[in-house]
C-alpha cells in the first residue's frame, strides 16, 4: 500500500473510533435502541443508493426520444450528453442514431448494419473517413425504405465503419433533406 492509501485506512479507522465510542457512551445499556436506529440509517442509505443507480439506469429510458407532431414536424429533445438522438426505421427495423450535423454522411456501426441484414465481414471496405479517432475505412451501402415518422424515402446512402464506434451517425446526407432548426433544448426536423 502506498503512503496516500495508508492515511485514508488510518482517518477512517479514527473516525469509525470516535463514532463508535460516542455511540457506546451514549447509548449504554440501551444497546437495541442503538442497533434499531444504526439499521434504520442503514437501510436510509441503501435506499438512497437504489433510487440514484435506478434514475441513472432509467433516467434516460423515461426522457422522451422524439415525437411526430400532426403538423409533420419531428421534435428531438436534447438528451442529458448534450447530443439529439432519433429512431429511424430503416426497411422495417428500428436503428437508433445520434444526429449529428458536423458529419457529411450516415455512417452505421457494424452491429447495427448486422440488424439490417448487412454482413460487416463481406463489405468492401474502400472508402475512408475522418473522424476524431482518425481515419478508419468504410464500405458504402445503400439502406431500402427508410422512414421518420410520416416522411418516407425510397433508398438512402450510408457507410458502414470498419472501427470501433458508440453509436451510429445520422448525418447531413439524410438532415439535408429537413429544415433544421434547434430551439432551446430541442432539435425540429420540417420538410
Amino acid at each position: 500500500m502506498d503512503n496516500e492509501v495508508i492515511g485514508r485506512v488510518l482517518y477512517l479507522g479514527l473516525l469509525v473510533v470516535a463514532v463508535g465510542g460516542y455511540l457506546l457512551v451514549e447509548y449504554r445499556g440501551r444497546m437495541g435502541q442503538m442497533l434499531r436506529g444504526l439499521m434504520s440509517w442503514g437501510m436510509i442509505v441503501v435506499g438512497l443508493m437504489a433510487a440514484y443507480g435506478l434514475w441513472n439506469d432509467l433516467g434516460v429510458q423515461m426522457v422522451p426520444r422524439q415525437s411526430v407532431a400532426t403538423n409533420g414536424e419531428v421534435v428531438l429533445p436534447r438528451a442529458r450528453d448534450g447530443h439529439y438522438y432519433l429512431s429511424l426505421e430503416i426497411d422495417g427495423t428500428p436503428i437508433e442514431f445520434m444526429v449529428d450535423t458536423g458529419a457529411s454522411g450516415v455512417v452505421l456501426t457494424q452491429s447495427d448494419a448486422q440488424k439490417l441484414g448487412f454482413d460487416p465481414g463481406g463489405l468492401v471496405y474502400l472508402g475512408s473517413a475522418n473522424t476524431a479517432n482518425g481515419i478508419v475505412r468504410t464500405a458504402r451501402i445503400t439502406l431500402e425504405n427508410v422512414r421518420l415518422g410520416s416522411y418516407e424515402d425510397a433508398s438512402l446512402s450510408a457507410y458502414v465503419n470498419d472501427g470501433a464506434m458508440d453509436g451510429s451517425l445520422l448525418g447531413m446526407d439524410y438532415l439535408g433533406r429537413f429544415r433544421v432548426e434547434i430551439d432551446q433544448d430541442q432539435m425540429i426536423l420540417r420538410r
